[in-house]
Formats: structure tokens, sequence, C-alpha cells
């Protein structure tokens, strides 16, 4: 038998087994009872703290270290400055969201030309869009990062092409931590998933080339939160 021979005998064998889960290996002889690896996590994962104020806290230290913008407002008014204010700091001639509570009160407050990617668009003219605003499933204080899926945040596309992606988000949508993110998706979702779950955590970035930090290389440079 030659060599190429074996190795593809020894692959035909492999196959024929069924892979453990991951974290449920037993030793030799041994007889490890097959659990969810997840069950464990926040044995090993960090602290987020006990308290709302604390989980926020956290939150935004981790959002601040993401170069992400976090803004935690009081009141819908305090939204709608804050979104005037970007749009003329920035110069916005058009934004790009989709249907929702709080996205329809921002696209209103803006009076912009808005495309709307829940009712059908061309992937060209949200390319010419200087922002895309959308709502989202969670905020994790444990990254820093949010949780958008195809449901909650108006299709794969519209948090990515647009080169300032402004999440707005509700207080009682902060997590602590992972688990509890993993909980909440499968509460909400299960047994139809989305297609797309995504975690975001700062801007889009690379570091590939002579580990020099590029923000906006495969997708926004800019990413801002607000929370009210």
């Amino acid at each position: 038998m030659s060599e190429r021979e074996n190795i593809l005998r020894r692959i035909h064998e492999a196959l024929q087994c069924s892979a453990p889960l991951p974290g449920s290996h037993a030793g030799p002889g041994e007889h490890m009872p097959v659990e969810p690896p997840t069950n464990h996590a926040r044995e090993w994962l960090p602290s987020v703290g006990s308290s709302i104020a604390e989980q926020m806290d956290l939150f935004a230290k981790y959002c601040a270290d993401l170069k992400t913008d976090f803004h935690l407002l009081n009141q819908r008014e305090e939204l709608k400055a804050a979104l005037i204010k970007l749009r003329d700091a920035e110069k916005w001639q058009r934004a790009a969201s989709h249907s929702g509570e709080l996205t329809d009160f921002a696209c209103k407050a803006l009076g912009l030309p808005t495309l709307l990617t829940d009712r059908g668009y061309d992937v060209r003219a949200l390319e010419k869009c200087d922002v895309g605003i959308t709502e989202c499933d969670a905020l994790v204080a444990q990254t820093g990062g949010v949780v958008v899926t195809s449901r909650s945040a108006g299709g794969r596309a519209l948090t990515v092409l647009p080169p300032h992606h402004v999440v707005i988000a509700r207080r009682k949508q902060l997590v602590a931590d992972l688990p509890s993110v993993f909980e909440l998706l499968q509460q909400t979702y299960a047994p139809n998933f989305p297609s797309m779950i995504s975690f975001i955590t700062g801007p889009s970035r690379t570091g590939d080339i002579e580990r020099i930090l590029v923000l906006g290389a495969h997708g926004p440079k800019k990413l801002t939160i607000f929370c009210v």
C-alpha cells in the first residue's frame, strides 16, 4: 500500500466516527457525559459586576477601548439633538435604515433622504449612503459589543456598507455576559434562528500590514452607539 493510499484509508476510517462536542473529551478508559461547555462558561469568563450600573460602566469602558463612541442618554430629545449634531458635523447627505420604533424616530429627526433596506433596495444606492442606522438585539457588558441579526438590524448589508454605523438601543437591552446573549437569542428565535447573527465589537479594523491598526478596512470606519 502506498503512502497516499494509507493516508486516504485513515481519513476514511476517521470519517466513520462521530466527533465529540468541544470540551467533552474523556481520557483513556473514561466516560464523560456529553454536556454543552457553555454551561460552565461563567466560571472562566471575566466578572462583570452584579448591578446594572456596574455593567453599564464596564460597557462604556470597553467601548472606549474599542474606539466605539458610546452615549448614554436620558430621553429621546437628547437622542434627536445628538443625531443632528452628528449629521451636521459629518455633513451627511443620505441615510440608510430599516423600519423600527427607534430607527423611525431617528430618521425623522435627521430629515435626510433615507433608504430602507427592509423594503427592497439597490445595493449601489446603499453604498452611497453616509450612515447606516440600526436597532439591535443586545449590548454586551462583558465585551463592549453589540449583537445584531438579519431580523433586528435590517439585513446583512446595512451594518457593513455605510462608512458610519449608528446603533440605537434601549437600556433594558444591556446584558451582562456572553452566556446571557446566547440565552436571549435562544428565547427570542429558537427554533427558527435568523440567517445572520453578528457580534460587533468596535469599528471594522485590521492590523495585517506591519501591525499598523487601520480602521474601516472591511466595514464601517466608525461605530456609534446611542442607548436611551
